[in-house]
């Protein structure tokens, strides 16, 4: 671990034990210090924005409120991304029929790629949908967001090889969704 992980580490524990005590105000802290990446969560589950944000407040309330059942000494993220990807999972389950809203509207691009044609973005978005709502949410969270196996297993509730499982069967099925894609480009 680097000085400067180990610093931050250091601050949300810092801030964990300051919200347990009722600081109002640290838990604050931890909020904006989690949000984007809580959102970054729940979107790849939902994928709506809408339904995004209502399973980040669900998922911050819940942790606020269980806060003083969790350990300082723990990861804070990680236990707050498990609740927040449980709320965005219970929030699926609850609504079957999903807007039209697409998923790579809120990913930020530092480059023009060829997603951003509209063509493509439409075949994308209808090969993630032939998806499970678990492979989606596993290709999502590593292949967009980055995370390790071990980290999407913890957050979904599943182990760690179901998750990589999860993730080569998503992997060949966008391969044979987007494969005259291949050939046209």
């Amino acid at each position: 671990m680097s000085e400067a992980e180990r610093a931050v580490r250091e601050r949300e524990h810092l801030l964990v034990v300051a919200a347990q005590s009722g600081e109002t105000e640290a838990f604050a802290s931890l909020v904006r210090l989690h949000q984007r990446r809580a959102y970054a969560v729940a979107r790849s589950i939902v994928l709506t924005h809408e339904d995004a944000e209502d399973a980040v407040q669900e998922g911050f309330l819940h942790a606020y409120r269980a806060l003083h059942r969790f350990l300082p000494d723990q990861a804070f993220g990680a236990w707050l991304h498990r609740i927040v990807a449980n709320a965005a999972l219970d929030i699926t389950r609850r609504r079957k029929v999903r807007d039209g809203d697409s998923l790579t509207d809120t990913l930020a691009s530092p480059f023009r790629d060829p997603g951003e044609s509209d063509e493509l973005r439409r075949r994308l978005t209808s090969a993630l949908d032939l998806l499970g709502e678990r492979q989606r949410s596993v290709i999502v969270l590593h292949d967009v967001q980055g995370y390790k196996h071990a980290e999407i297993g913890r957050m979904l509730g599943i182990p760690e090889g179901t998750a990589r499982s999860d993730l080569h069967h998503a992997r060949a099925r966008l391969r044979q969704a987007l494969g005259a894609i291949r050939s046209q480009l």
